[in-house]
């Protein structure tokens, strides 16, 4: 049975991972990166990465979920804008 701190956390995880999904959908899309900082999202995905580490090593199922689909997402992004950088 979920206790109510596991709740919380799942509802957060929740949230933020469907709140970035429509801008990944986007960028996907259109391919136009132009408007995010490629050192902001260079340690977006880096600081999302160490969340999924933190996750894994505390066995915490909504901080692995949301954030192995969050550093997907960024991934994804991140390689978009640097390939759209590496062109000009």
């Amino acid at each position: 049975m979920m206790i109510f701190v596991d709740y919380v956390g799942s509802i957060a995880a929740t949230c933020t991972t469907l709140a970035f999904i429509p801008q990944a959908i986007h960028s996907y899309k259109t391919r136009d990166l132009s408007g995010i900082s490629l050192p902001m999202y260079s340690i977006f995905t880096a600081g999302v990465a160490m969340w999924l580490v933190y996750g894994l090593l505390k066995q915490d199922w909504p901080i692995i979920i949301a954030n192995t689909i969050t550093v997907a997402l960024s991934a994804m992004m991140l390689v978009l804008k640097i390939m759209g950088t590496l062109k000009k």
